[in-house]
């Protein structure tokens, strides 16, 4: 699928690794704040907290793949919140809604290098998991619940496209394209509206005035949906 010259990660992480808390009415998402995309809920801070603990080898995976630096604390007490942020439905939904503060400073570009990276390692690795899914079942949940790997993809595609009208980025999905088509499509057009953020081409606000994410929230929000379907896919994959 996606085939792209890769950018040299220059990522200068936290240690310990800085953590903001997203606390809903009924859930509290954890995420960890240099590394976009690594972020988990649980029923309190506690369980939000070891939750991300327990992905951190995942989503190490994911990095590694692409040659990317990563090395995640062996229990929670490797992570420092520095953050706590009021949560909406939308994180008692079960999707993280609310950035924390740091993604309002300026995004250089060796932020867009890093977002590039990063992308590209976690495109990489949702394109190796759909490839082993392929022929596979994927387990209903207790209620038969579920989408199978089109439909994934097709919600995937959607979210992206409308993630990137949050930074007023044009672009427009095609029902009759192939799938790897449309996701090839769809991630260049994520990594030029990167670039021209990394030249100060994105505004604050929308046509009509509405707020527009700032790019550090775009980057973290899709990775955490990819990254969050990329591990469902994983765990719900049956051997045919």
């Amino acid at each position: 699928m996606f085939v792209e010259g890769k950018s040299l990660p220059v990522f200068e992480p936290a240690n310990p690794i800085h953590v903001y808390l997203e606390i809903g009415q009924k859930v509290i998402f954890a995420g960890a704040l240099t590394w976009p995309g690594w972020c988990r809920l649980g029923r309190d801070e506690r369980a939000a907290r070891q939750a991300l603990c327990d992905y951190g080898p995942r989503y190490a995976r994911v990095l590694h793949a692409a040659q990317v630096e990563f090395q995640p604390p062996a229990d929670p007490s490797g992570f420092v919140v520095i953050e706590r942020l009021i949560g909406n439905a939308t994180t008692d939904f079960g999707a993280p809604n609310i950035p924390p503060s740091d993604d309002a400073r300026p995004f250089t570009t060796t932020d867009v290098q890093n977002a590039q990276a990063l992308l590209r390692a976690c495109w990489s690795a949702f394109d190796a998991v759909l490839q082993d899914a392929a022929g596979k079942t994927l387990r209903k949940g207790p209620r038969g619940g579920g989408r199978d790997l089109e439909t994934m993809v097709k919600h995937v595609l959607d979210a992206d496209a409308a993630y990137l009208g949050r930074l007023a980025w044009k672009t427009k999905r095609s029902e009759a394209a192939d799938p790897g088509t449309e996701l090839d499509r769809t991630r260049r057009a994520i990594l030029a509206a990167l670039a021209a953020a990394g030249r100060g081409e994105i505004l604050a606000q929308g046509p009509r005035g509405g707020a527009l994410w700032a790019p550090a929230t775009f980057v973290r929000r899709v990775a955490w949906h990819l990254l969050d379907h990329l591990w469902e896919i994983e765990d719900r994959a049956e051997t045919p």
